[in-house]
């Protein structure tokens, strides 16, 4: 177990006030779908007490992500990549979601307040302090803004519903080398949209403040893309990866490599070392292509 005692109440750094936006959803609403292959949720976790958000940022829907309260971090976050430059947004503030914490007519996401922030907001959702003391783990965004290419995309990556606790070594070496592996070969290769979901497993360990856990500690991080519409003159080395192609690796100090492997493989790993059900699937169907195409949102 991993112990960072926080005990600052202050939160620093912020000064302006919320731009950003979410809202928490029993379903998703068909404008959050766009960010699903085939409209379509990873199937498996239906039984599990998560909280479905729908990000929004300035007013439009940006990304979805699966929340757990328990942990106070995102299971994963499910979204289209943009082709980009791979550059990273350094002055957006970090944001929260507060239909998490109390019953509110509002989906706005806001930026953490200066001081005082009230106990039953941190029942169901990490706070800045969680991190603050920690010399072992960075915020790990699962929707990278390397991955999106508006300024708008990139600011909305920037809530603590997308970051999970993530060893410093792995975070700037092995998975952020995955995520630019990642980037060139769908900036180069993927000519349709390309649907990501990324997300983590937990085995128990925490991040503890005040005595209280406060953050699960992700043992694996994993990530699959889908796009059916690719280059099939690409190289054999980079066509093979598609339309649909995984990975996990081990969030450690030392030997935390990523191995890239079929969804199919993927699904099968998740399934024993995590609460998935037999029937996990990313994507629907495994991003098999129907009918030529991915216009239609598939409904169960």
């Amino acid at each position: 177990m991993v112990v960072c005692n926080g005990a600052r109440r202050t939160l620093l750094g912020l000064l302006a006030v919320a731009v950003a936006a979410a809202e928490v959803q029993e379903k998703l609403s068909p404008e959050c779908k766009q960010f699903l292959y085939m409209g379509t949720l990873p199937r498996g976790l239906e039984e599990q007490p998560f909280k479905k958000i729908c990000q929004f940022y300035e007013g439009r829907p940006r990304y979805v992500t699966l929340y757990d309260t328990g942990n106070h971090i995102p299971v994963y976050s499910a979204y289209t990549f943009k082709r980009s430059d791979g550059s990273k947004k350094v002055d957006v503030p970090w944001m929260y979601e507060p239909q998490l914490s109390a019953a509110s007519d509002s989906r706005e996401m806001q930026q953490f307040p200066s001081e005082n922030v009230p106990r039953n907001f941190e029942d169901a959702q990490a706070v800045l302090d969680d991190y603050s003391d920690s010399v072992t783990f960075e915020r790990g965004q699962l929707n990278p803004d390397e991955h999106q290419a508006a300024p708008g995309d990139k600011a909305s990556t920037y809530t603590l519903t997308n970051v999970v606790p993530q060893v410093r070594e792995f975070n700037i070496g092995p998975w952020k080398k995955h995520e630019h592996t990642i980037r060139r070969r769908l900036n180069n290769y993927c000519r349709g949209a390309a649907y990501v979901v990324t997300g983590v497993t937990t085995s128990g360990h925490t991040i503890r403040r005040r005595n209280i856990n406060r953050l699960g500690i992700p043992t694996y991080f994993w990530s699959a893309y889908c796009c059916i519409d690719f280059d099939r003159n690409a190289p054999y080395s980079e066509r093979s990866k598609f339309p649909v192609f995984a990975a996990h690796g081990m969030n450690e100090r030392e030997g935390g490599k990523v191995q890239e492997m079929t969804v199919q493989q993927l699904e099968e790993f998740l399934k024993k070392v995590t609460y998935v059900s037999s029937s996990f699937q990313v994507f629907y169907d495994n991003c098999v292509p129907h009918n030529g195409g991915n216009s239609a949102v598939h409904l169960p």
